[in-house]
């Protein structure tokens, strides 16, 4: 039985993609097919959780920290009439001496944008991409379902379909990708019991948006390999 793989949160209906005979004839899958729908229409609304970011903002928080512990450090020397710190000194002709064009200056400039972006990019997006929303049975409780838990759901509900020998799931944000091997009945048969069984499964998830579904079922491949 192969393990299961997440990926992120919920779209849309189901879609049955179809794969291609092999050449050797040890592959085919189900042709194209629209399943049930698995939600009601009606969004509740519900949004991504947010992540705290606690390793990122302490890190941010020790840096900023040092840095500004070691400046006030050598302005209070300096006021005290010792020498400014090496390191002040020769940052300073540097600024005053080096052309704003010099690659060194550059290449800060562009590490300071890089890092000054990624942070924005921390603060305006929510993470916590492995979590799916679920619907909301009270307005003042979330609940969330993990992406690797979604998929051994879906890959649990999938292996009680007669003929399915094993089964591999992808959960992504907008769709479920489950790969399935089939060692008898009709493909197409086997197809439609996946696609009735897992529209019913990804229902019971109780999601807060529709996930898309595609399923690939395919005859056990030569020494294990699925064609």
């Amino acid at each position: 039985m192969s393990e299961p793989q997440g990926l992120e949160s919920t779209q849309h209906l189901p879609v049955i993609e179809k794969a291609a005979e092999s050449e050797l004839g040890q592959s085919a899958s189900a042709a194209e097919y629209t399943p049930l729908p698995t939600l009601d229409d009606a969004e509740d609304g519900s949004g991504r959780f947010w992540s705290a970011r606690r390793v990122p903002a302490g890190i941010l928080a020790l840096l900023v920290l040092a840095t500004a512990g070691l400046l006030l450090y050598d302005v209070a020397a300096v006021r005290a009439d010792r020498p400014a710190m090496h390191w002040r000194r020769s940052l300073a002709r540097e600024l005053a001496e080096r052309p704003l064009d010099d690659t060194w200056v550059l290449v800060g400039a562009g590490v300071a944008t890089a890092l000054g972006l990624w942070l924005l990019v921390l603060a305006a997006t929510p993470g916590l991409r492995d979590v799916l929303p679920m619907r909301r049975a009270h307005p003042d409780v979330r609940a969330g379902l993990h992406r690797d838990a979604a998929a051994m759901v879906l890959r649990d509900r999938a292996m009680e379909v007669s003929g399915v020998r094993s089964v591999r799931v992808r959960m992504g944000r907008g769709k479920a990708d489950v790969r399935a091997v089939a060692h008898f009945r009709e493909l197409d048969d086997v197809r439609a019991d996946l696609d009735a069984t897992l529209a019913d499964g990804v229902r019971g998830l109780g999601l807060a948006r529709r996930p898309g579904l595609s399923v690939h079922v395919v005859r056990p491949g030569r020494k294990g390999r699925v064609g």
